[in-house]
């Protein structure tokens, strides 16, 4: 089980950046897939959700009509595109996959599998 995300870099405000997060998995449906990050000194905040089906998609209060998560079945990845970036968007940003579609995807505790983590520096 891997997952890959790739993506971040510095961008000044007001900017865009789309992550991206590759999935190896025997079975990918039913599956939520979730963006987290963590701000240096902060806890891991959710971010944004999605299933396999994108029938259930939903994303933070915090970024909402900023960023939008979509997910490429044909090629097994998740994306989170990010739009007028802010400084407060700095932080980790994680990609992570639930066991089961049977988890809601908003909590970190549901994910048993993740990314590595991708770095996104917004510049004021």
């Amino acid at each position: 089980v891997q997952l890959q995300a790739s993506g971040g870099g510095l961008v000044q405000a007001g900017g865009s950046l789309r992550l991206s997060c590759t999935v190896s998995l025997r079975s990918l449906t039913d599956r939520m897939m979730g963006w987290f990050r963590q701000a240096p000194g902060k806890e891991l905040e959710f971010v944004a959700r999605i299933n396999w089906s994108a029938t259930r998609t939903s994303t933070a209060d915090s970024v909402r009509g900023r960023f939008t998560v979509s997910r490429d079945n044909a090629t097994n990845t998740v994306y989170l595109q990010m739009n007028n970036l802010r400084p407060e968007d700095t932080a980790v940003y994680y990609c992570g996959a639930t066991a089961s579609g049977r988890f809601s995807g908003y909590y970190r505790r549901e994910y048993p599998y993740w990314g590595q983590g991708t770095q996104v520096t917004v510049s004021s």
